[in-house]
């Protein structure tokens, strides 16, 4: 195993006043985040989402291994593909695969088989963990804690997406193996969440819903 090289750390410091503040800011900030279904077609610039998909790397992972493959498109035609083959699963899942528990829950958010924010948005981000690596000779090198990496870095990602001034989506029709034909991903690599990102539309509407607060999530022990 080679030799450790450290180096120093870059880390800014705050006084309390600030700390408060900018934590305070950035959950208000952070409060008005919402999942939205209705885009504008609007174009985003490339660079905004490569800013955005970069602060998702630096999120840490099991062994530092960053388990994660970020697949950006904005081309009309893939676009297109997914939203079909998408649909094809959600009419599955909506009509067979889900139970009425399930589609009882999914009730008040209004959703159906029907996405069509995956053409209309000007970027889908197809997020993928790789289930294993390759090493310099060609044999598989096992990764650490890949969903819970990948799972982290998603949440920076749309953070980022929100700060930034966009809004966003997260899509998980299952199985979602199309994704890796569609965006030509090897099998090591499996599609965990496929990210809508955009403006969202001038008339855009979200459900009426509540987020739990600080009594029903947080538990001290002081």
């Amino acid at each position: 195993m080679p030799e450790l090289k450290e180096i120093p750390l870059r880390f800014r410091g705050y006084a309390e006043p600030d700390m408060s503040r900018r934590a305070a800011e950035f959950r208000e900030l952070m409060s008005r985040r919402r999942t939205v279904r209705h885009f504008s077609d609007r174009p985003v610039p490339r660079s905004l989402i490569e800013d955005c998909v970069m602060t998702a790397a630096t999120a840490p992972s099991g062994a530092n291994q960053q388990p994660w493959t970020f697949v950006c498109i904005s081309d009309a035609t893939m676009k297109s593909r997914i939203r079909k083959a998408a649909e094809e699963e959600e009419r599955e899942f909506y009509s067979a695969r889900a139970s009425q528990e399930w589609l009882d829950a999914l009730g008040p958010l209004g959703t159906d088989a029907e996405k069509p924010f995956l053409e209309t948005a000007p970027w889908l981000i197809a997020i993928f963990g790789q289930r294993y690596g390759l090493g310099p000779d060609g044999g598989k090198v096992k990764h650490y804690y890949v969903p819970e990496s990948v799972g982290i870095a998603t949440g920076l990602l749309i953070a980022s997406l929100h700060n930034a001034g966009l809004a966003s989506l997260t899509h998980t029709p299952s199985p979602m193996g199309f994704l890796n034909a569609i965006c030509g991903r090897p099998d090591n690599e499996k599609a965990i969440i496929l990210l809508v990102a955009g403006y969202p539309a001038d008339n855009a509407k979200v459900p009426d819903i509540r987020r739990k607060g600080a009594d029903e999530i947080i538990v001290w022990r002081e």
